[in-house]
């Protein structure tokens, strides 16, 4: 999808937003379904389209950022064909998701948020999986993991860099 067809689509979700503000009046109210309307769309928020959502709103840009930093569902940049995330709750971090963290750091360049360079994986931290009895806890591509180690996390990326 080029730029033009993105701008088109913002605008389209801002005019929309505008009749939903015409019936609520608050510019805030209509914030989070623009954000959510477009991650839906292109899996992220591009950071070209928060001036144009702030303007849209006529509210200021940093208002727009604050809230797309602050729910941590919503990304700037497109995830990875596959998305780990790693438990850092009390339970896996009495088990050592913290040494795993440090572990995908140091040996293979990713800190939580960030995608490896070839778009293959991106990793993400969460806060608790529901996994607590098989700590430390992951998840890949939405599938639930129990006792990750460092060997498995190896296995893991190198599998998706195939």
């Amino acid at each position: 999808m080029n730029s033009e067809e993105t701008i088109a689509i913002i605008q389209s979700e801002c005019e929309r937003a505008r009749a939903f503000l015409d019936q609520k009046g608050n510019p805030r109210t209509a914030l989070l379904p623009i954000l959510q309307a477009i991650q839906s769309q292109f899996g992220y928020i591009d950071k070209d389209a928060l001036p144009l959502i702030a303007q849209e709103l006529n509210i200021s840009q940093a208002e727009v950022r604050g809230v797309v930093s602050f729910y941590h569902d919503f990304r700037l940049e497109p995830e990875g064909q596959h998305v780990l995330k790693l438990c850092r709750a009390e339970a896996c971090q009495s088990m050592g998701c913290e040494s795993l963290a440090t572990h995908m750091q140091e040996r293979h360049g990713l800190l939580p948020g960030q995608t490896l360079p070839d778009s293959s994986l991106t990793f993400e931290n969460v806060y608790c999986l529901g996994n607590c009895a098989l700590a430390p806890a992951a998840m890949l591509d939405g599938k639930l993991v129990g006792r990750v180690n460092k060997e498995w996390i190896d296995q893991l990326i190198s599998g998706v860099r195939r």
